[in-house]
């Protein structure tokens, strides 16, 4: 992750500490699902054999203080 930290294509990373369970999340800047799903796949602790699973849910827009960031074909 923080090779794609350092591009600017990661905008936030980290545990969740959850009652019902721990779990990570990750929001990543992708062109598309297949961009998603090829950092999904190049993820260090997802080729583990620790039996993490992902799950994928492009956001419609993201706002951050670096700016906004409407989903590809997304218009408002």
């Amino acid at each position: 992750m923080g090779e794609l930290l350092a591009q600017g294509r990661v905008a936030a990373v980290g545990p969740v500490n959850d009652p019902a369970g721990p779990y990570g999340i990750g929001i990543v800047l992708a062109e598309d699902m297949a961009d998603a799903e090829a950092v999904r796949d190049a993820d260090p602790a997802i080729q583990s054999r620790h039996g993490f699973v992902t799950e994928i849910a492009p956001m419609v827009r993201l706002v951050t203080p670096a700016g906004s960031f409407d989903a590809p074909g997304f218009s408002r």
